[in-house]
């Protein structure tokens, strides 16, 4: 929209590059197709196509209310739930005690953390657990010490009112100074924090577009040279820090962008943790985006976003396909809970190469039904991960039947939990047998293996 480009003589423009596929089996075959190219010719990095650290994140734990103590016993209730790493979310900069300050300005808020990021960092990793981080890079508060200093490196048009969103500008990532601001302050944080884990988040909307250092007949080239901005800081940061592992985001799955996904191997899918939800999200976003590229968590109910509660099994089995990972307090668990999130663990640690880099299915449609069902098989069809969620539970039904895709039509599958062996012809003809459901939102998860 409202795009253009002068060409000077002896320059060239380059288009961004578009990608189409063709498949004769469905969306399913279609979706395979793209996912496929995505993890061969996208994702790049160490973690493309690794196994992914199970993730506490402190955001819906503490929200702004942290310190070091609080956050220590987070990390350290994350450690005895078997997860791998404990990240720390947005609140550590600055003075930010909400969402109206501090934006731009990357030092620790040494009210909270009076040991820093080095401090807090260290007594996380001690406890045998990784440490991650929350930063907002290409964002501005008008409260802050850098707007202060460099009122004009927020994008703006001329005089005119210089419109917020959640109490922020943004940075113009056209200019040169600003990305050299960004990457130097960026860098020293996550190097103070010996940082194993980045959210690379970006909260709003850009509007006002204009920048100081393109004349009004390119004013049409900014949004393009902002984003190719964003990318040349992103890889200047990831490269002096390429074992770290970046996860991108915006305002939730706001730029789920095959340009950043060379960047950075996953993205937060959205800010919507609930977990039927997520069904609808998930579903979507798997038409063209792998598992391992969709963040998925765990959150707490009532949940925060919508007050709905579910079964923690439900909640697991959703964010299973996907980056699995947690956003709540684990003090606030029951014991009961405490173990099934052990056993969670252990069989996402045990699954996870299926679930993440295994072909993926969609079963049964959040959009056409009050249900919703996945799969994911292992390239060589051995085993297989299937997952239904239901809305509600009705008495006296026949019992249901679910149609698989992608296993071996010649095999026959056990179940891991129920030991029932099912032929893979007849999972994909007949359907697989779901069990009675009990409760809003239950779900039932089979675990088969190849026999």
């Amino acid at each position: 929209y409202d795009f253009a480009w002068t060409v000077s003589p002896g320059e060239a423009f380059h288009t961004p590059e578009a990608y189409l596929a063709y498949s004769d089996s469905g969306l399913n075959g279609l979706s395979a197709q793209y996912h496929k190219w995505v993890r061969e010719h996208i994702l790049s990095g160490p973690y493309a196509a690794s196994a992914r650290p199970i993730l506490l994140n402190s955001w819906e734990a503490a929200y702004f209310d942290i310190d070091e103590e609080k956050l220590c016993a987070l990390a350290s209730q994350a450690r005895e739930l078997d997860m791998d790493l404990f990240v720390l979310d947005d609140g550590w900069f600055g003075h930010r005690d909400s969402d109206n300050s501090s934006l731009g300005d990357w030092t620790d808020d040494l009210r909270k953390l009076p040991n820093g990021l080095k401090g807090l960092s260290g007594k996380v990793h001690a406890m045998g657990i990784k440490f991650g981080l929350w930063v907002e890079p290409e964002m501005i508060s008008p409260d802050s010490d850098l707007y202060r200093a460099h009122p004009d490196w927020c994008i703006h048009s001329g005089e005119r009112m210089r419109v917020e969103s959640r109490h922020q500008l943004v940075l113009d990532m056209t200019r040169q100074d600003v990305r050299d601001y960004v990457v130097e302050s960026i860098s020293a944080a996550l190097e103070r924090g010996k940082v194993d884990y980045v959210k690379w988040d970006m909260n709003r909307n850009i509007n006002m577009i204009g920048s100081e250092q393109l004349p009004p007949e390119r004013i049409g080239e900014f949004p393009v040279r902002y984003i190719l901005g964003v990318y040349d800081v992103m890889r200047r940061i990831i490269s002096r820090f390429p074992n770290v592992l970046f996860e991108s985001c915006a305002g939730g799955g706001g730029r789920f962008d095959l340009g950043v996904m060379t960047i950075m191997p996953q993205t937060w899918t959205s800010d919507d943790t609930d977990a039927w939800m997520r069904c609808r999200i998930q579903y979507a976003t798997s038409l063209l985006f792998p598992p391992s590229c969709m963040g998925a968590h765990v959150s707490a109910v009532p949940n925060h976003q919508t007050g709905r509660v579910s079964p923690l099994k439900t909640r697991a089995a959703v964010a299973m396909h996907g980056t699995f990972g947690y956003e709540l307090d684990p003090a606030k668990l029951s014991d009961d809970e405490r173990g099934q999130i052990r056993a969670i663990n252990q069989r996402v640690l045990e699954w996870q190469d299926v679930l993440l880099h295994g072909d993926f299915y969609r079963l049964q449609s959040r959009f056409d039904s009050d249900a919703c069902g996945f799969c994911a098989v292992s390239p060589d069809k051995d085993r297989a991960v299937i997952t239904f969620v239901a809305r509600e539970t009705l008495p006296n039904t026949l019992p249901a039947l679910l149609i698989v895709t992608g296993l071996d039509p010649a095999a026959d599958y056990r179940d891991e939990d129920s030991g029932h062996i099912f032929g893979g012809d007849e999972l994909m003809r007949r359907g697989l047998p779901l069990p009675a459901l009990h409760g809003d939102y239950d779900s039932a998860q089979f675990f088969l293996r190849k026999v």
